[in-house]
C-alpha cells in the first residue's frame, strides 16, 4: 500500500502530478484531463500519409532532414564494350573464329576504360567479352588441333591401307 508522502495521493508514474504542498490549493494551475496510460496525446489535425512533429509536410518513404532523392548519372559505356560481350558470347557458343577478335577488342577497350579515369564505363561488359575471347581462344585451338590429328589419323589410315592391298 502506498502512504501519501509530500502530498503525492498516486502511486508514481499514474494519474496527476504530485502536488506541491507550499502552494496554497487554490493557486494551484489548471490541470488537464486525466488522460489513459498507454496512449499518445493528439496533436491538432493530421493529414493521413504524412509525418508528425516533422515541420513541412513530407511523405512516408522519404527521411526527414535530407534532400530529395536524385537519380545517379553514370559514366556512358564505351562504344566496344557491347561489341566485345558480343563477339564472345558468339566466339563460345557459335563460331570460335570471332574469340579472337574478342580478345583483341575486349583488351583493347578495357585499356581505354581504364584510362579514362571513370569518364567512360562498361567495363564490365569489356572484360567478359576480353574472357570469353580467351575461353573461345583455346576451344578454336582444341578444335583446330583435333582436325589436324583427325587428317593425320585419316591419312595414315589411307596411306596404310592403299599399300597393304597390293
Amino acid at each position: 500500500m502506498v502512504g501519501t508522502l509530500g502530498g503525492m495521493t498516486n502511486p508514481p508514474g499514474e494519474g496527476q502530478p504530485p502536488q506541491d504542498p507550499n502552494q496554497n490549493p487554490q493557486q494551484q494551475p489548471q490541470q488537464q484531463p486525466q488522460q489513459q496510460p498507454g496512449y499518445w496525446p493528439q496533436q491538432g489535425p493530421q493529414q493521413p500519409g504524412y509525418w508528425p512533429q516533422q515541420g513541412p509536410q513530407q511523405p512516408y518513404g522519404q527521411a526527414p532532414g535530407y534532400p530529395p532523392q536524385v537519380p545517379m548519372q553514370y559514366a556512358p559505356d564505351h562504344p566496344k564494350a557491347t561489341t566485345s560481350l558480343v563477339l564472345g558470347i558468339l566466339g563460345v557458343l557459335l563460331c570460335q573464329v570471332l574469340a579472337p577478335f574478342a580478345w583483341s577488342i575486349g583488351k583493347k577497350t578495357l585499356n581505354e576504360i581504364d584510362a579514362s579515369n571513370g569518364m567512360v564505363g562498361g567495363r564490365g561488359s569489356a572484360q567478359a567479352g576480353y574472357v570469353l575471347g580467351i575461353v573461345g581462344s583455346v576451344l578454336l585451338i582444341v578444335g583446330v588441333g583435333f582436325v589436324i590429328l583427325w587428317l593425320i589419323f585419316a591419312i595414315a589410315l589411307i596411306g596404310g591401307s592403299a599399300t597393304s592391298s597390293y
